[in-house]
């Protein structure tokens, strides 16, 4: 049995032909054609059964076959925000295997001790829709600018839900600190805060707690930043499954 192709199509119902990357892939490297059956996702929910009605050198048209909207795998908002590493490799794996897990939105932090200013979206961006192709999820992840750690802080101080910061001081400084594992709450909004490789700095940590932030651990193992990350996706993933 032949298998079925994802293709990534923002208003996949309005339009009827691949963006330009999609259609080279089909055409080109798949070497689709007429009557050639896909799938389409559009990112916010849906997929559509749809077979080739042209193809060129360059270009796809699709015809849709079928609408098929697809449940959610977790109701509330699963978001991480972290500090990037210096080495972009560490941070787009992150970014592709958060996505095969299953989480709603990524924001980069810009902190104290960040190893690195600036990051590059657009590479990061094209990784979240191959990962969203590669397992089939059927939302697209929100991906944000890189925000500076404070004016993050206040964008969210209002927003509802669970907010929690990992960080490896000792519980004598700033208070009882438990794990992740066992405060999360399930069918509730939840955002982690991952920090940078030297760690948040003591006046993040008291900063966000001052605003609603609860400590917590990923473990005993002392993780870097990327496995961290992670590992809090993969909890906030399984407490809402």
């Amino acid at each position: 049995m032949k298998e079925v192709r994802f293709f990534y199509v923002p208003n996949a119902a309005s339009v009827c032909e691949l963006p330009e990357e999609e259609a080279q892939h089909a055409v080109r490297v798949l070497r689709m054609s007429m009557g050639d059956e896909l799938m389409l996702m559009d990112g916010q929910g849906t997929f559509y059964r749809a077979t080739v009605a042209e193809a060129t050198k360059k270009r796809c048209l699709y015809r849709i076959e079928e609408t098929l909207p697809q449940e959610r795998q977790w109701m509330p908002q699963l978001h991480l925000a972290v500090a990037p590493t210096k080495n972009m490799d560490r941070m787009e794996w992150l970014a592709e295997k958060a996505t095969e897990i299953g989480f709603d939105e990524l924001t980069f932090l810009h902190c104290r001790w960040s190893e690195r200013t600036v990051v590059k979206t657009e590479r990061i961006d094209k990784i979240l829709i191959s990962a969203m192709k590669q397992s089939h999820k059927a939302w697209k992840p929100v991906l944000n600018e890189m925000t500076d750690f404070k004016a993050f802080l206040q964008k969210v101080q209002e927003q509802p839900g669970q907010k929690f910061i990992c960080h490896c001081y000792e519980e004598d400084e700033l208070g009882e600190k438990k794990p992740l594992k066992d405060v999360l709450k399930a069918n509730e909004d939840a955002l982690v805060l991952v920090g940078p490789e030297g760690d948040f700095s003591i006046d993040e940590v008291k900063l966000a707690l001052s605003q609603g932030f609860q400590s917590v651990t990923l473990g005993k193992s002392r993780l870097r930043t990327e496995t961290a990350a992670l590992v809090a996706v993969h909890l906030m993933n399984l407490a809402n499954q």
